[in-house]
């Protein structure tokens, strides 16, 4: 008669945990024998295999020919991957720190803010100066663990305009968006999970998902979003938890979400069990929104993050995190337990120039703004024979093909001997296609000198000197 192993493979698995999480069997230890902790146990040989076999491929333990099973070792410490087809001299994690330690009138058409001149300074000042009149706590403590409540309620209102409407309670403020996509990320994924993102992407979400531990795959982004056609082929074969997208105006190809492609995004993720995590940095650059996939979903699947850093000023960093609420209390455990809060004061300070009217008034004047740069940089792309992907309705990133099959990478690394700085398309993929591809930052590659510096460095490269 078989005996029943289940029970009794889970007896002996929950056994060997305990003692490896009492550090009763420190790491690298050896484990006791098949036979003795079969004996020991009172259960068979192979039952004991059986739970070897199942700890070593969840690499709690190693098995080591001829010598028998050990406590797996401390994971390695934590390094980022690098990139190795990148020249290091136009890597963007490189670029941003050299953007930011330079002098603040520098040029870098490869940044992924706007000019200083180009925020709403009088506002924030005045800001500041009310925050400062008011109540110490505010200023001086931490903040509460959900984030500022009156915050909280202005972007629950905004996102209810947006056909998005959540409760303040299901918001959690962070300082960042960066710190809203790990937090959300850390939540979501266990070592060695897959998530999904755009290819091309922004830069940093490759060393974000490098940080969690997690298994990176990646869908062709088009015109209208992401190929729904690889998407389905990567959810069905290979199983990620996690779709990691930009809504709005993308980063770097300045093309938006189509309504259509967005049904078929959500009903993927319906079909496979797939986390959405929605990355809406740039919502307020749109006067008509694009689709959202959190309005379409109702916040069933989709963890949605937002922020200010974009469109009102880096230095005061307020973003949050929207979503179900039985994802949203885990997520203030993790801020609290990786950060003890956010900034209040930060988040005091945003909040009093948005409500006091400055924020639409700056947005009013910001979209045509931009929009206006767009178009001269468009223009001025024709003068060079470099082609535009798209033309982007929105946002302050336009996604141009260099002439001539000219390689973005070595024309950025030209120019920077003249100390502008370019994000070639290698920055954002791996993918051959995009190496004669760059992202522009309209509000900084149109300006004449960055343009004079790019001709410069494509006839250089051309030459081939």
């Amino acid at each position: 008669m078989l005996e029943a192993p289940t029970s009794r493979i889970e007896f002996v698995l929950s056994t060997l945990r305990a003692r490896i999480d009492s550090r009763a069997l420190p790491r690298g230890a050896r484990l006791p024998s098949v036979r003795r902790l079969a004996e020991e146990l009172g259960v068979s040989k192979s039952t004991v295999v059986e739970a070897y076999d199942r700890l070593a491929a969840e690499h709690a333990v190693e098995a080591r020919r001829g010598s028998g099973f050990y406590v797996a070792a401390a994971p390695a410490s934590l390094k980022l991957k690098e990139t190795p087809q990148l020249d290091p001299a136009v890597c963007l994690l490189t670029l941003v720190r050299r953007a930011l330690e330079e002098e603040p009138a520098a040029l870098h058409p490869a940044s992924g803010w706007l000019p200083e001149s180009w925020l709403p300074l009088e506002g924030i000042e005045k800001a500041v100066r009310a925050v400062a009149r008011g109540p110490a706590l505010t200023k001086l403590r931490y903040d509460s663990p959900h984030g500022y409540e009156p915050m909280r309620r202005f972007i629950a209102a905004g996102l209810a305009e947006r056909g998005a409407p959540i409760d303040p309670d299901r918001i959690v403020l962070t300082d960042s968006a960066t710190q809203a996509l790990d937090l959300a990320l850390r939540f979501l994924l266990s070592p060695g999970d897959r998530i999904v993102i755009d290819d091309p992407r922004y830069f940093n979400l490759v060393p974000l998902a490098d940080a969690n531990r997690a298994e990176i795959v990646t869908v062709p982004y088009t015109r209208e979003g992401p190929d729904v056609a690889a998407l389905e082929k990567v959810f069905a074969e290979r199983r990620p938890r996690v779709y990691l997208m930009l809504a709005g105006p993308h980063n770097p190809t300045g093309a938006t979400l189509s309504p259509a492609n967005a049904h078929r995004v959500l009903r993927l993720a319906e079909i496979y069990d797939v986390v959405i995590l929605e990355d809406d940095i740039y919502a307020d650059f749109e006067a008509s929104p694009s689709p959202r996939l959190s309005a379409l979903d109702g916040y069933n699947r989709v963890l949605y993050v937002g922020g200010y850093s974009k469109t009102v000023t880096a230095a005061l960093k307020v973003a949050y995190i929207a979503g179900a609420a039985e994802w949203i209390e885990p997520l203030v455990d993790l801020k609290l337990a990786t950060t003890l809060g956010n900034s209040a004061f930060a988040a005091a300070t945003v909040h009093s120039f948005l409500t006091e009217g400055g924020y639409r008034r700056h947005l009013d004047a910001l979209r045509p703004r931009l929009a206006a740069a767009t178009s001269r940089l468009l223009t001025q792309f024709q003068s060079l024979g470099i082609k535009p992907w798209v033309e982007p309705t929105a946002g302050m990133f336009a996604w141009g093909l260099l002439p001539d099959g000219l390689d973005a990478t070595e024309v950025a690394r030209v120019a920077q001997d003249r100390n502008i700085l370019f994000a070639p398309g290698r920055s954002f993929s791996a993918d051959p296609r995009w190496r004669s591809y760059m992202r522009f930052n309209v509000a900084v590659g149109g300006e004449r000198r960055a343009f004079e510096v790019l001709e410069w460095a494509m006839g250089r490269v051309g030459v081939g000197v």
